[in-house]
């Protein structure tokens, strides 16, 4: 007789993403990502190179985010970028995008 593992069908192992911070370093792009239940992600945007301009950063964060959200929650997200306050730091809200109106559930 063979046991096999039950799958627990627990919360994702990541939070529904609600905003970004990102950062420009001399070693490369920083972001942190915080969820609705608290947590955060932090880490280097690994793909964007050091010397991208924040224009680039920017998408490659949305993208990330974007890429979690659908990954791990199977929910489209738009991501809005504020105006910077500081030199070399954005942040973003992130929600949850809206159904196309034809939809169907």
């Amino acid at each position: 007789m063979v046991r096999r593992k039950r799958e627990k069908k627990g919360r994702p192992p990541f939070g529904m993403p609600k905003g970004i911070v990102l950062l420009a370093t001399p070693e490369g792009w920083r972001h942190t990502v915080l969820t609705v239940e608290g947590g955060t992600l932090c880490g280097r945007l690994a793909d964007v190179p050091v010397n991208a301009g924040p224009a680039e950063a920017r998408a490659a964060a949305a993208a990330m985010v974007a890429g979690l959200a659908h990954d791990f929650h199977e929910e489209r997200v738009d991501v809005t970028w504020d105006p910077p306050r500081d030199p070399g730091s954005w942040t973003a809200q992130v929600t949850v995008a809206a159904a196309p109106p034809n939809a169907c559930g």
